[in-house]
């Protein structure tokens, strides 16, 4: 089982599930999704990040700080560097696509850190693709959902956790609909009062009361 974090403190849910981390744009989606990943990244859990908005050494810099000294296996697919023109310097555990939408170089870097945690001893992993909303920005839904078919699906047959952010306003309700049909679940993100985010898990097991950020 996994657990989701501090914010749903002793909610678990079943290897293998993918989730979809959904809300309006500055209301600490990426955050959460963070949390959720390091929290298993405490106790052990390998952790591999696409990156599709944030250069990869910096995304490892980030996840890094939140593991109070721990060093799990950690592997970074960054899909920005290399697009922007960059020619990025060599950094443990940070692998590089030519663009968001080489699907193909993701799956293939994927797959590579999962059989490498694998020959290490790893045996429960988490995967965070930040996010979906850029690959609907380069590609179409049809294209992007066969994509993420495959993409759940290796999740799913690797009993991992999958986390998979998306901007939710920037998307017609077909496209979330469409996409919606991927997930086990979804934890929706809003914003409340005093500025604060607020955040509930529906789809695996009862739905959450909504909670704070």
């Amino acid at each position: 089982m996994y657990n989701i974090g501090d914010t749903f403190s002793g909610m678990e849910v079943d290897p293998g599930t993918n989730l979809l981390i959904a809300g309006p744009p500055m209301t600490g989606k990426r955050n959460l999704a963070f949390d959720i990943l390091a929290s298993g990244g405490r106790t052990g859990d390998g952790a591999i990040v696409v990156t599709t908005k944030d250069n990869g050494e910096q995304v490892l810099t980030e996840y890094e700080s939140r593991l109070d000294g721990s060093t799990p296996a950690v592997g970074v697919v960054d899909c920005v560097s290399k697009q922007r023109g960059m020619t990025p310097r060599r950094v443990d555990g940070v692998e590089y696509t030519s663009s968001p939408v080489d699907m193909t170089g993701i799956g293939i870097q994927l797959s590579e850190n999962l059989q490498r945690f694998y020959d290490a001893g790893v045996r429960t992993n988490r995967i965070l693709f930040n996010s979906l909303s850029t690959l609907l920005m380069y590609s179409n839904l049809q294209t992007v959902f066969r994509f993420l078919h495959v993409f759940t699906g290796r999740v799913q047959s690797a009993e991992a956790l999958g986390l998979f952010v998306i901007d939710s306003t920037a998307h017609d309700d077909k496209t979330m609909s469409t996409l919606r049909q991927l997930f086990d679940g979804e934890i929706a993100v809003r914003e409340a009062e005093k500025n604060r985010s607020e955040a509930r898990i529906k789809g695996v097991g009862p739905t959450s009361d909504w909670r704070p950020l």
